[in-house]
């Protein structure tokens, strides 16, 4: 049966909410792929009320989306099963509660599996999962065309439901990341469905743990500052009644948290001041950050507004296929080298009506005392819908050039065959029309219903900067002598944060790397739509570059397809910076 609106609730944090004992969350996983032993890392290290697991990123559902493909009965992050058979004994004997998106296009399937997995161990569990984000049946119907995936990003009122119902274990779908702090936070504390500045506050703590050790140190500029990286901890949550939250880490554990950490990863992977989610809209503007003692930094002061009336759908499919050659082109010359190249495999005739992409990378360097630093590399980059084409005849073409091409001619790798690559997509559709549903243990069915009164989304408006710095001797330096940055992907966008951590750095920041001299620093963002969104509660900016990655990683159209190391590229790059800052 569906029960209407069982979690429709009305009551207020209370005004003293934030004195109440927090919620412990942790999160084990930042990608499919992570660190395999930090479930039971997490489990083992201290106190824990809910652990969590986030295995879900854009080429995540691609690759789980041609897994089922295969197997009928696949399409969720196997990893994750494996992971609980040491874990999930330790986690009901300690009374933690399991929420993770590892079920990525079957959470059906994978509380199946667990159930079983339990059974097989002696163990009774109450495992539940959430559906409903699948839309694949009626993509057409929804104007998404035919793609190999099609999924709503639910928020975390499903999991909610769950855990209300005595959940052991969630497992779902195409959730938004940080919807596995909010759900289990919302059932914890009792939020009403309105409550949304501690709703938002939550979706925040959950952006900065999302992620795993990127909280920690991974990833993160001044590494080099950061104690024992050879294996850091992840991340806690520790959420409180207000929506307030502090991070921190098992004691013991490699890494570190800061306000640096911290403000790195609430950087990642954002737009602008407004942070648009399925139960509310954060305000990344209204975000202020505390060091209140060693590995622990608070969250406070998160604004929430209702969210917007449409949920965003991210659509896989198979765009063609892809292959590559790279010439290694060593010594003098190497431009001369590089232009024989190209000139003989396009007048082989291989390439036409083919699209193309050539890249030089310049790694060489003069007098070289060693043969690879002498190096160069010329990578031929082709795409097509004709896997034939594409593959031997292609690669065979370059190999066919060794005798008669540069001198020096070989290659990075033999003769291959083209492979498949995938292409994401964006969409939006109504909240109304996706089946948002927690299905319990026990085998009832309810029903999510969307935001009562939503709000279309918009720009916050222009923030108030500080003032200039005033004029004074400057030194040419990297910019990554004063800034950090972090950066990543969205589709077929890169976002780039980039932070000071100094009033003085800041004043400077915000009135110096303008658009113009964000594109004159990053020449391969010539062309391309680039929006900046200052965030001075931050600190920051972050520019937000369409196209960069042409159809998303699965496409790998670019050197970094992922776009993870534009950031360090632009932090690498020279200005000149005033001598007070250096």
């Amino acid at each position: 049966m569906t029960d209407p609106d069982p979690i429709a609730r009305s009551a207020a944090a209370s005004p003293d909410a934030a004195r109440v004992a927090p919620l412990r969350v942790g999160n084990a996983s930042g990608f499919y792929g992570d660190r395999f032993s930090a479930l039971r890392e997490l489990l083992d290290g201290g106190g824990l009320d809910v652990l969590t697991g986030d295995y879900l990123a854009e080429l995540t559902m691609l690759i789980l989306g041609r897994d089922r493909l295969r197997d009928s009965g696949g399409g969720y992050a196997k990893t994750f099963l494996r992971q609980l058979e040491s874990t999930l004994g330790p986690a009901l004997e300690r009374g933690v509660k399991i929420v993770s998106n590892a079920g990525g296009l079957n959470p059906a399937g994978l509380a199946r599996a667990i159930r079983e997995l339990a059974q097989r161990l002696g163990l009774t569990v109450a495992v539940a999962h959430v559906e409903g984000d699948e839309l694949l049946p009626r993509a057409a119907e929804l104007g998404l065309g035919s793609p190999l995936t099609a999924n709503a990003y639910l928020g975390g009122w499903g999991i909610a439901a769950c855990l209300e119902a005595g959940a052991d274990v969630v497992v779902t779908g195409r959730t938004t990341d940080a919807s596995l702090v909010l759900g289990p936070a919302a059932a914890h504390f009792g939020w009403g469905r309105e409550d949304y500045d501690a709703l938002a506050g939550a979706v925040v703590a959950g952006h900065v743990i999302e992620c795993g050790a990127q909280a920690t140190g991974g990833n993160y500029s001044f590494f080099t500052e950061i104690p024992d990286l050879r294996r850091p901890g992840f991340p806690i949550a520790e959420v409180y009644a207000d929506g307030s939250s502090v991070i921190t880490k098992h004691p013991g554990t490699g890494g570190a948290v800061t306000r640096g950490t911290v403000t790195a990863q609430l950087l990642y992977e954002i737009g602008g001041a407004r942070y648009p989610g399925p139960d509310v809209t954060a305000r990344f503007d209204t975000v202020e950050l505390a060091d209140t003692g060693p590995d622990r930094v608070r969250i406070s002061g998160v604004r929430g507004e209702a969210p917007p009336p449409a949920l965003k759908v991210g659509r896989t499919s198979v765009g063609g296929y892809r292959n590559q050659v790279e010439f290694v082109l060593t010594g003098l010359d190497i431009a001369a080298k590089a232009a024989l190249a190209r000139e003989q495999l396009e007048y082989s005739g291989v390439l036409d009506g083919v699209e193309t992409a050539w890249t030089l990378v310049r790694t060489d360097r003069a007098d070289a005392d060693r043969e690879e630093e002498a190096s160069a590399l010329l990578r031929c980059v082709v795409r097509g819908g004709d896997r034939e084409r594409l593959g031997r005849a292609f690669t065979g073409a370059a190999v066919e050039l060794a005798l008669a091409g540069y001198p020096g001619f070989h290659l990075t790798a033999p003769p291959g065959d083209a492979a498949p690559y995938g292409v994401f997509e964006a969409a939006f559709v109504d909240a109304g029309l996706v089946e948002h549903t927690a299905v319990l243990a026990d085998g009832r069915r309810i029903a999510v219903p969307p935001a009562k009164d939503p709000l279309p989304s918009a720009d916050a408006g222009p923030p108030v900067l500080p003032p200039p710095l005033p004029a004074g001797p400057v030194r040419r330096a990297p910019l990554g002598a004063v800034l950090g940055a972090r950066s990543g992907d969205k589709g077929g966008a890169v976002n780039v944060g980039v932070w000071a951590r100094t009033e003085d750095a800041w004043r400077w920041l915000a009135h110096t790397l303008t658009v113009e001299e964000f594109r004159r620093l990053l020449p391969e963002t010539a062309g391309l739509p680039v929006t900046r969104h200052p965030l001075p509660n931050l600190r920051a900016l972050n520019f937000v570059v369409d196209g960069l990655l042409g159809a998303g990683v699965a496409a790998n159209v670019r050197f970094d397809p992922q776009g993870k190391a534009v950031g360090e590229w632009l932090r690498s790059r020279w200005t000149e910076i005033p001598e007070v800052l250096l």
